[in-house]
């Protein structure tokens, strides 16, 4: 793509108060996206939705600087922009009246794959929903469909789907509140490293963009808007996947929820949209096949019972080693055993523990749930 037709496609997006509906509308009337800044106000006002306000903020915008300094850090960094008019832009979203002009990816995958689902749920998720998560993207995996899973890389149930996935050799996808100069949260910097190799990170949002709740709450539209349907494994009353499950409704998409008890904290949220009739009921592989209309897909006994094979770190191996000794152990006690911290050990208890390999017990004991061969 040139640098100064990208450079004006970039700025558009920039412009205040120019949301993505309106951007559209002034490709469509002026002609080209260079043409947006070059229009006098009196043309701009001859536009359905333009008032003078809006003409004034576009004829007097100098976004144009910041615009050249993205061009340069998308150079630099490898970053694909992909465009509402491009070829490869997602069709899903394409769909979505408010879907974004422009979308910053990294990494390398079709998202015009025949299956993509995105999973979302609480940040503080349970054992029980990890477990779910695990085995539902498992069973898809087993059963050769295949789907791309797309979330958003967030605690919790989110990156539970993306780590999953990985080991299941699926492709993710991480759609991300901010630009791609950081990574939120700091400790997803691995994981998302390893999602661009094996799927791709999207944002609409330029470097240098201000980390801010609101922004979490915009990108869940592309959550929903990029699959062909919305799980809700686990949520509170209220929350961003509850967002996520409205949007992807107002989109005409299929959403599931996962059911719970009602005493259940993080399964109020998932048993409302299910009692609302804003999510179809989801405890199995079986329901998605049969409310989105997948042929059953095959089931090998033989995958089932063989042991998990997984390819740890040094530390992940470390750990594991001890844990296999004994039955269960504190935290302290592990930290004294592998001669680390707290502060490293933790983190890799968690992402063992979205494996599905450690199991956390009350008192912040640990246990050795999946057996693994190193």
């Amino acid at each position: 793509m040139h640098a100064e037709d990208l450079k004006y496609k970039i700025a558009l997006s920039l412009i205040p108060k120019v949301g993505h509906i309106t951007a559209k509308k002034l490709v469509s009337y002026v002609g080209s996206f260079e043409g947006v800044f070059n229009e006098t106000k009196g043309n701009l006002l001859k536009i359905p939705g333009i008032g003078s306000v809006l003409a004034d903020l576009i004829v007097n915008t100098n976004v144009l600087p910041k615009a050249e300094e993205e061009v340069e850090f998308i150079k630099k960094n490898k970053i694909i922009p992909i465009f509402y008019l491009d070829k490869h832009y997602p069709e899903r979203l394409k769909h979505c009246e408010d879907a974004p002009i422009l979308i910053y990816t990294l990494g390398n995958i079709d998202l015009n794959s025949r299956k993509i689902l995105s999973i979302v749920g609480t940040r503080k998720a349970t054992t029980e929903g990890i477990v779910f998560c695990q085995k539902l993207i498992k069973d898809l995996k087993e059963r050769e469909h295949n789907p791309i899973v797309v979330s958003g890389l967030a605690y919790g149930i989110d990156a539970c789907a993306h780590q999953t996935a990985l080991n299941s050799g699926l492709l993710t996808i991480a759609v991300l509140g901010h630009g791609l100069d950081i990574i939120y949260p700091a400790s997803h910097k691995k994981l998302a490293k390893e999602i661009v190799k094996q799927g791709m990170l999207i944002t609409d949002f330029p470097s240098k963009s201000i980390r801010d709740k609101n922004n979490f709450i915009k990108r869940n539209r592309i959550i929903a808007g990029l699959s062909d349907a919305t799980i809700v494994i686990e949520s509170g009353e209220k929350g961003g996947s509850l967002v996520t499950a409205d949007i992807a409704n107002s989109y005409n998409r299929d959403v599931f929820a996962v059911p719970g008890r009602i005493s259940d904290v993080y399964s109020k949220g998932c048993n409302n949209l299910i009692k609302t009739n804003k999510a179809s009921m989801l405890t199995s592989v079986e329901d998605l096949e049969y409310l989105l209309g997948w042929d059953p897909g095959k089931k090998n006994e033989e995958s089932v019972q063989r042991e998990l094979f997984v390819n740890l770190s040094e530390e992940e191996k470390i750990i594991t080693e001890i844990l296999k000794k004994h039955d269960e152990l504190p935290i302290d006690s592990i930290c004294v055993k592998c001669n680390m911290p707290t502060s490293k050990v933790s983190p890799v208890l968690l992402n063992l523990e979205f494996m599905g390999i450690v199991k956390t017990l009350p008192g912040k004991m640990y246990k050795l749930i999946s057996p693994i061969y190193i």
